[in-house]
Formats: structure tokens, C-alpha cells, sequence
């Protein structure tokens, strides 16, 4: 159970070097590690709501932390602790906004790419296989339904933007940024994660739809799990016995976010519109129900 705290959408430490503010999370440098707090910003399609998600950022670090010690038979992580009091004593004046919410990881230089698998076609794979008939360069068979499931998960990397959107590229792109060994290994990281993650979901009646990963190499150029794993905020989950091709279906993710901004035709380009009190209700009752069935975390 989580202490009742209000909404934190943005963290302010004036003592601890902040190293950058992303989407969902505020990072700040200790020399040989990073302290990431994951706040309670939403965004979709790159842009960050101006309405936070009361307790998110608690419910996204506890499911990561639960896959991190999962999979690391797979792949090490760079997770070092998520108790403050294990945090360099500069933090420990800030043990209310960090905890449930923060991570102290190592430091690493991080693979400039989104590594998404799919098992199934939906979203921007389902628009660009209508488009193009393929993903990221993988032919696909004609008459593919959306929602369908693919005959063997693919991987299929995209830029990692700093600003504005991520650009979905093939496995030849990939290699060109990043190098054709690193480019092989972090495919077969990619790819065994998700596999193992689609057997331990099953098995909670959860189908893992594709999800993103993100690597970087430690201080011996060794290829490590950081970032965040396997959260609502980088995933698609979808419930087992409501499944059905070409039916949307229920999912316990941010899809009901995206769908709501979808429907009111906004550009995707910021300001982001103001939601609904029950669009908001609805996404915390997502990500809730996800984290106890994936960590048995309970608000």
C-alpha cells in the first residue's frame, strides 16, 4: 500500500544536479549513479498532458522493479536499490516525494533506440501495414486483420527523439546508428524479454501486445536493461478472455487515453487538450489494475 500523497507532476531537489526532465520522468546525475523519479505526467503521442495521474509514477516504478528482478537471468539492469535510505544522504531529505516513486541506477551511456517488440498488430504497426504492408520493413501476409496476432513476435526499432516524435526504421537503419553487433544483440535481448514476459502474462490472463525497450552499455561496454520495463506507460496489454481479431480490445494500458485523443481530432502537436475527469478516472483504474495483477501492488 502506497502513502496517500497528492498528484506529483514535477520534482524540484535545488541541491541535486538535475540531468533532464523527460516525459514521465525527472532525472538527477550522482556522480556514478542516476536518481530517476517517475512522476505522475501522462503522455501520449509524445506530448505531455497538462493533468497528471494521481499515483502513477508509483505504480510504473514497482512494476519495473518487479521485471528488473525477474530478468535477470536474461540480461543484467542497471537497478541498484529503490529504498531511499539506500540513496547517497543528499536524498534522504526528499524521502517523501521519492518514495515508491524513485530508482538509484547506474550510470550508463544509453543505445539511441527504441527497442519495440510486437506480437500483435495495433497502432502505428496496424497504420503502417495498411499503408505499406509491412513494419519497420518486415513484410507481413496480405489480408492481416488489426489486433491480430503475428506468426512470431518481430522487433522493430525506432529513433529515440528528443523532441517531437519517435520514427519507426528497419533493422538496416538500426545498424547504421548504433552498430551492426549491438544492433544484433539488442534484437536477441529484445526478443527473449518479451518472449519470457508473454508466458509469465499469460498465465495472469494478460496478452502482452508489444511493448519498448531501452539499453545502454555500463562502464565495461557491456549491454545492460535500463529505463523502465514492462509498464502500462510502454506496453500494450490486453485482457485474455475478452480477445478477439479485429475487435478492439480491453485493454490495461494508456490505449484509452490515446483513443479519446484520437477521437477529438486534435493535432497531436502541443498544447495538449484538457481531459475529462472520467477519461482520467478510467486511466487510473488501468494502471491499477494491471499493477496488482502483474506485482500484486495495491493502492
Amino acid at each position: 500500500m502506497f502513502k496517500i500523497m497528492k498528484p506529483l507532476y514535477q520534482t524540484n531537489f535545488p541541491d541535486i544536479p538535475l540531468l533532464k526532465r523527460g516525459k514521465v520522468r525527472d532525472i538527477y546525475d550522482l556522480d556514478e549513479y542516476l536518481l530517476i523519479v517517475a512522476t505522475d505526467r501522462i503522455s501520449a503521442f509524445d506530448v505531455i498532458m497538462e493533468q497528471p495521474i494521481n499515483n502513477k509514477g508509483k505504480l510504473l516504478t514497482q512494476i519495473s522493479k518487479h521485471w528488473f528482478e525477474l530478468t535477470k537471468h536474461i540480461i543484467t539492469n542497471h537497478l541498484v536499490s529503490t529504498d531511499v535510505s539506500d540513496y547517497p544522504s543528499i536524498c534522504h531529505k526528499y524521502k517523501d516525494e521519492l518514495e515508491d516513486r524513485s530508482m538509484l541506477v547506474l550510470k550508463t551511456n544509453p543505445i539511441l533506440l527504441e527497442c519495440v517488440v510486437r506480437g500483435y498488430i495495433a497502432g502505428s504497426g496496424w497504420k503502417e501495414y495498411i499503408a505499406e504492408g509491412s513494419i519497420c520493413g518486415i513484410k507481413l501476409p496480405d489480408g492481416c486483420l488489426e489486433f491480430g496476432k503475428l506468426s512470431a513476435p518481430i522487433f522493430t526499432p525506432s529513433t529515440k527523439a528528443t523532441e517531437g516524435h519517435d520514427e519507426n526504421i528497419d533493422f538496416m537503419q538500426a545498424t547504421e546508428i548504433i552498430g551492426l553487433d549491438n544492433a544484433v544483440k539488442i534484437k536477441e535481448y529484445s526478443l527473449a524479454l518479451f518472449n519470457y514476459a508473454t508466458l509469465k502474462l499469460l498465465d495472469k490472463e494478460i496478452i502482452l501486445a508489444d511493448t519498448k525497450f531501452e539499453f545502454g552499455l555500463d562502464n565495461d561496454n557491456n549491454i545492460i536493461l535500463i529505463d523502465e520495463v514492462l509498464t502500462p506507460d510502454s506496453s500494450r496489454f490486453w485482457f485474455l478472455p475478452d480477445y478477439k481479431v479485429g475487435k478492439a480490445p480491453y485493454n490495461f494500458d494508456k490505449q484509452v487515453l490515446r483513443d479519446y485523443l484520437e477521437n477529438i481530432n486534435w493535432n497531436k502537436q502541443p498544447p495538449a487538450p484538457v481531459l475529462p475527469d472520467d477519461i482520467i478516472s478510467k486511466t487510473i483504474d488501468r494502471y491499477t489494475f494491471i499493477s496488482e495483477k502483474i506485482a500484486g501492488i495495491l493502492l
